[in-house]
């Protein structure tokens, strides 16, 4: 397969998802404040409210088990990034005082289950100590 399908097939699967994130996400009563969140530091997939709590959540999606689950392809460089571009926008917004933390939602899409399956990971990581706000 071409290098470019390849991209973009990742690209596909990894925007169904956030798609299926939102919506399971949404059913368990969590206000999406924002998707994709960009800045010069990283990425962050969904940011959303539950409980007065702000979660910054990172989406990893694959079509098999193979290597093991997704949420084991976050490595301590991605979770470096996702804490720092939570800084930025926690200072951004001005929410200093706003009780935060970082989730995973790994999904698995298989040919073996009907449907894609779907596992949310509340306090995934915390804040690397040598972080502040």
């Amino acid at each position: 397969m071409a290098e470019g399908k390849k991209t973009d097939l990742r690209k596909r699967l990894g925007k169904d998802g956030e798609d299926l994130a939102e919506d399971f996400l949404r059913k368990k009563g969590y206000k999406i404040i924002q998707r994709n969140y960009r800045c010069k530091l990283g990425e962050i997939d969904i940011i959303a409210e539950h409980s007065k709590v702000i979660a910054f959540i990172e989406v990893r999606t694959k079509q098999t088990e193979g290597f093991g689950p997704p949420q084991y392809s976050i490595t301590p460089f991605k979770k470096n990034q996702i804490t720092k571009a939570a800084l930025s926008y926690i200072k951004e917004k001005r929410l200093i005082s706003q009780t935060c933390r970082f989730d995973v939602i790994a999904i698995t899409f298989s040919s073996a289950l009907h449907k894609p399956e779907i596992e949310h990971i509340e306090n995934a990581f915390e804040l690397s100590g040598k972080y502040t706000y």
